[in-house]
């Protein structure tokens, strides 16, 4: 065997310094190549590099390596999602300012990522909180300002007492600030908004165009868009000229209604005048209520009786009771909704609770139930409701709706869940909002010339709440339009803003533009962008719309900015308690002979749990750093591409990293030995393969060339690497000799291993490249092109049927596309004679066995 041992350590560094110095992985805009644009969903540099960090990252470089060596111009940047609030927490607590906690941790990860080995395009690096990329940001606040798309309202917010700053709903946890713990609070605030609302529906018909972003994703952003259909119905407030507009999406079950519910928000309730400590109790608790829709099912529904009676529309001698309710929020549709107990479990609950009553209209089709007892939400059809007796749900609806419409008490009204999007946050670490607040003249954008605006680096922590509010003189300035004394605006942006059209800065990180368009209009859409599915409501979401506000003010000339989108999974590892209830890390415990798992240092025995998402709470991480270390970042990579499909959770484990290290051995081992014992030739040419075996290999070879095509194409990555270990099975057990056939199958397989591995572990496949002493750098090299001479087609049998029945087989390619298969079925002669002319009204495949046509 060989001498030469394998020093991953030596390897990495030597090949991360090489592509560096060569500048490899630059792109060029000049290029006449295609474009290929890839990009992973860039980081908050917290200051360590986590395991689905180093997941998220491999996979985007395995398709930017795969695409260069199939002659793409490939742009694949890294850069830093670096304004927040964690930053200013840091600040507060270590007494450091953000932007030097901010810097430290990028160069700490930047480091970390450099390790691995990604190919980024570093030129192209940006960093969000810097005024080269903010100012731009800025830019694009005042143009979206113009274009009306941006608008400053009143607005209820989810309010931290203790950090002094609002919460979106995704951050409040059980009434309480995700990082503070403290009560939140309902407060009205004036507040900037990003107008998204508007563009709801082409967002929600735009996802027809995304047919290659997971079909998840797409369920997932068409729930939160939320579009409802049904009326808008006028009640009356007895014994007032007031009147309650209510949306329903149940108008077929207005003769069911029996009281009226607004949100503790609802205008009117000013109008009421309504005191008391009854009342002033029931607000404080509705104040310290979580608005998101888990929450509200969940928590004990309450409310509080106005006194007030509203008339039903249709009904002369029913009189409502109107109730201010804890579950209606002012920000969907109109913040009132008619009670239905008979039929909507909210509701029902209530009626029990204030003793209201609950009045049937919807029976099932068959049997009979008790809504006094528990509400029926199914389908049914309708009774005890007039005009609308014996209809389904669906035509009830339908004729309600006309109905209120030709009585001029309701409207049919289309409404959507998603909300316009909050941008101010009342803290220091976020973009500056360009606007300037003058007493004479209103709100007055900052000039164009004064960007960027930058952010004060003397502020002072001490005080709660946001530092730009008592600065001593950032926010004084004379307006630009009268002259007189002004202020700036002190709240800043939300980090989702930063990251709604880094992906555009990118591309042109060296602009005094916002960006080129011309190299935008080149580059977008992105062609494969990554990133977890925690990001596929409002990143992604925000994302789309910015690209789309930035086509309508006529920036770019793509409406959707991400073409392929893929959500990898989660990296998840075991959980171990000690025998005290406390979370231990995984380099605490060890699992001995007996079964048991055992404290390292006591040999206390320790509670295995199940396996979750790594977190730090939890302490089921694995250090990023100690693992490249131990076993090397090619080992790394290779344990997370070949353990799972990218989409799926990821379990880690000692043994499977283990197993990867030493295939990399093994590799690096029989290479070796091929090259220093001389079986290894640089050409095929004028050798002939008579011999059956190596026939068989050169097939394998190639076979497996295309399948590893395939499978990165497909994101499978982990069946590309069967594919490649099978390959290198047959190579490694294969009798060497210096015979001429030999040799040639064996440099031919060898050095096509090398090209299908290296954009998974890079490093050594450049270093055995190198040593066995093949052409160029295998960086250079394009990727191997498989001789389909060479391809034993595999072939399938089909079951044809008609109606159900067995009529005949077909034997096609294993790989032939659906419409070639109908083709091939409809030209089959035995097929004609049992249809006898009668058209086929469909044709359905199940793949691998049958085809059914149906008459």
């Amino acid at each position: 065997m060989t001498s030469q041992r394998y020093n991953f350590k030596l390897i990495e560094d030597k090949w991360q310094k090489n592509w560096a110095e060569n500048k490899d992985f630059e792109c060029d805009f000049s290029q006449d190549k295609p474009k290929y644009y890839v990009l992973e969903m860039f980081p908050y540099p917290s200051g360590r590099l986590h395991v689905g960090h180093v997941r998220n990252y491999t996979i985007g470089d395995v398709i930017a390596r795969y695409k260069r060596a199939k002659g793409f111009n490939v742009l694949h940047p890294m850069g830093w999602d670096a304004f927040g609030l964690p930053a200013e927490n840091a600040a507060i607590e270590k007494k450091i300012h953000p932007l030097k906690w901010t810097k430290e941790n990028i160069a700490v990860m930047k480091k970390q990522i450099q390790s691995i080995g990604l190919s980024y395009n570093w030129s192209h690096e940006i960093t969000t909180c810097d005024p080269s990329y903010y100012q731009h940001q800025q830019r694009i606040f005042l143009e979206f300002y113009k274009n009306h798309f941006i608008t400053r309202k009143k607005s209820w917010v989810n309010w931290d007492p203790v950090e002094k700053t609002v919460l979106a709903n995704e951050q409040v946890i059980n009434g309480k600030g995700w990082r503070s713990g403290a009560l939140v609070e309902r407060k009205e605030l004036h507040q900037w908004f990003l107008k998204v609302k508007d563009a709801a529906e082409e967002l929600l018909c735009g996802l027809d165009e995304l047919d290659q972003w997971p079909e998840r994703v797409r369920i997932m952003q068409k729930n939160w868009i939320g579009k409802s259909t049904g009326a808008t119905i006028d009640f009356s407030i007895c014994g007032s000229s007031q009147t309650i507009s209510i949306f329903t999406t149940r108008p077929d079950t207005l003769y069911g209604a029996s009281f009226i519910g607004l949100s503790i928000d609802h205008p009117l309730i000013k109008k009421m005048n309504i005191h008391g400590e009854a009342f002033t109790l029931f607000q404080e608790k509705c104040r310290h209520l979580s608005t998101k829709e888990k929450d509200l099912e969940m928590m004990e529904k309450i409310g509080f009786d106005t006194g007030l009676k509203v008339q039903h529309p249709l009904l002369p001698e029913r009189q409502m009771p109107l109730y201010i309710l804890n579950y209606v929020l002012m920000d969907y549709a109109s913040g009132a909704v008619f009670g239905c107990p008979a039929h909507d479990q909210r509701d029902h609950e209530i009626a029990l609770k204030y003793n209201l009553p609950i009045y049937q209209v919807i029976q099932p089709e068959e049997g009979k139930i008790d809504c006094q007892k528990t509400p029926y939400e199914g389908e049914g059809r309708l009774i005890h409701s007039a005009f609308l007796n014996g209809l389904t749900i669906h035509q009830a609806k339908e004729k309600m709706t006309a109905y209120v419409q030709e009585k001029k008490i309701g409207t049919e009204t289309i409404t959507y869940r998603l909300r316009d999007w909050g941008i101010s946050r009342q803290r220091y670490w976020g973009c500056p909002i360009p606007i300037i607040h003058c007493a004479t003249c209103g709100i007055v954008p900052v000039k164009e010339t004064d960007l960027p605006i930058i952010l004060p680096e003397d502020v002072d922590f001490s005080h709660p709440g946001n530092p730009l509010d008592y600065h001593p003189d950032w926010k004084h300035v004379s307006c630009p339009t009268c002259g007189k004394p002004a202020q700036r605006e002190t709240d800043t942006l939300d980090t989702f803003f930063d990251s709604s059209w880094y992906y555009l800065r990118f591309i042109s990180p060296e602009s005094d533009t916002i960006f080129d368009t011309n190299k935008v209009n080149h580059w977008m859409a992105v062609d494969q962008y990554i990133g977890g599915i925690e990001h596929a409501i409002l990143h992604l979401l925000y994302s789309r719309f910015f690209n789309r506000t930035l086509y309508k003010c006529g920036f770019v000339n793509k409406k959707e900015p991400f073409k392929t989108l893929m959500t990898q999974g989660m990296v998840c590892h075991q959980t171990y308690k000690s025998k005290e209830g406390k979370w231990l890390f995984p380099y605490q415990v060890t699992e001995k002979k007996d079964g048991q798992t055992y404290v390292i240092d006591t040999d206390d025995i320790v509670t295995v749990g199940r396996s979750e998402k790594m977190s730090k709470s939890k302490k089921n991480v694995i250090d990023t750093d100690e693992m490249i270390q131990t076993y090397g970042a090619d080992t790394v990579r290779f344990f997370m591409l070949s353990d799972s499909p990218p989409e799926r959770d990821l379990e880690w484990s000692t043994s499977g990293i283990e197993g990867a290290f030493r295939f990399i051995h093994k590799l690096w081992n029989e290479c070796i030995d091929y090259s220093s014992q001389g079986f290894l030739i640089h050409s095929l040419k004028d050798v002939k393969i008579t011999n059956p075996v190596y026939k068989e290999i050169r097939q394998k070879t190639h076979e497996t060339i295309l399948a590893v095509c395939k499978d990165i194409q497909a994101y499978k990555h982990n069946r590309a690497i069967a594919h490649i270990r099978t390959l290198c099975n047959i190579i490694f057990a294969l009798e060497k000799t210096k015979i001429q056939e030999c040799q040639a199958v064996l440099t031919e397989a060898i050095e096509t291993i090398l090209c299908l591995l290296y954009p998974i572990i890079p490093h050594i496949t450049e270093e055995l490249w190198e040593k066995l002493g093949f052409d160029g750098a295998l960086t250079h090299k394009a990727w191997p092109i498989a001789d389909k001479n060479l391809i034993k087609k595999s072939f399938i049998t089909l079951a044809v049927q008609i109606n159900g029945k067995l009529r005949d087989t077909i034997e096609v390619p294993a790989d032939l596309l659906p419409e070639k298969i109908e083709e091939k079925v409809k030209a089959l002669s035995s097929i004609e004679k049992f249809i006898q002319g009668k058209p086929i009204k469909k044709i359905i495949i199940i793949p691998q066995r049958v085809v059914n046509i149906v008459v």
